[in-house]
């Protein structure tokens, strides 16, 4: 394991954040990615066997620079975790076309462009892919029409990942996180909205950015060797209920 090499985008804070330091905790080295310099400078300080490479996943001359990058500084890849992501919530009829490809820019091209750079290497290692997709990509709601949509892209295409990738040995998943409690989430949601997740969720809670980072862990590594095409929603069973939230639309 202490060989493994994981690339995480959207790595300078939340989620991808917290899967850097469990897979750093379990042996791997990290190459984190960002284009916030700034903020993934100051989150990688201090980590051992972790490098941060600032580059925007939804520019394909980035992403090739990118690949290129990283495998000269570590040699190998053996997961890849396509985490980068933008949410913007807004009104159907205020979402026009500039913040509907602002959206899928980063969360569904990044995620195609920084998979099909990478996917040469994964084969060779044998190895695996992450796309971190969303319970808003499974079940609509107000104010996503891009991000939802945006999500539900990524869910088929690692569904098609899986297909075609599996007679090499690379297997392709997705988590969809539901409720998760970051800092932006707890700046934004209402009080009204925390007690409408809580009363739809059925763990009558928010999930914790390094409970997501252990079902991907577990996805990275070799217990999940025979896991491939999966859409795993670590949502407090959230998905199962399909409860409205009414304090959405207030």
């Amino acid at each position: 394991m202490s060989e493994k090499v994981a690339l995480i985008t959207g790595a300078a804070r939340g989620i991808g954040l917290a899967t850097t330091k469990l897979l750093l905790e379990q042996g791997w080295r990290v190459a984190m990615v960002d284009r916030d310099g700034e903020e993934l400078l100051s989150a990688s300080a201090g980590l051992e066997h972790a490098a941060a490479f600032i580059f925007d996943v939804s520019v394909p001359a980035q992403v090739e620079e990118m690949t290129a990058a990283v495998i000269e500084r570590f040699g190998q890849l053996d997961a890849v975790v396509n985490n980068a992501g933008v949410a913007d919530f807004g009104p159907l009829e205020e979402t026009d076309f500039t913040r509907w490809r602002r959206v899928l820019d980063t969360n569904l091209d990044g995620v195609f462009l920084v998979s099909q750079a990478t996917i040469p290497h994964l084969k060779k290692t044998r190895g695996c892919l992450v796309n971190i997709g969303s319970i808003s990509g499974l079940r609509a709601s107000t104010l996503r029409v891009a991000y939802g949509t945006s999500k539900a892209a990524v869910i088929q295409l690692t569904r098609q990942q899986a297909a075609e990738l599996g007679e090499f040995g690379v297997r392709a998943n997705c988590v969809c996180p539901g409720p998760v409690r970051t800092k932006l989430a707890m700046a934004v949601h209402s009080q009204d909205i925390i007690d409408a997740y809580h009363d739809a969720i059925p763990l009558n809670r928010y999930g914790s950015e390094a409970e997501i980072g252990e079902v991907i862990a577990f996805l990275c590594s070799e217990r999940a060797s025979y896991v491939t095409g999966q859409i795993i929603a670590s949502d407090g069973g959230f998905e199962s209920t399909g409860v409205g939230l009414p304090a959405l639309r207030k």
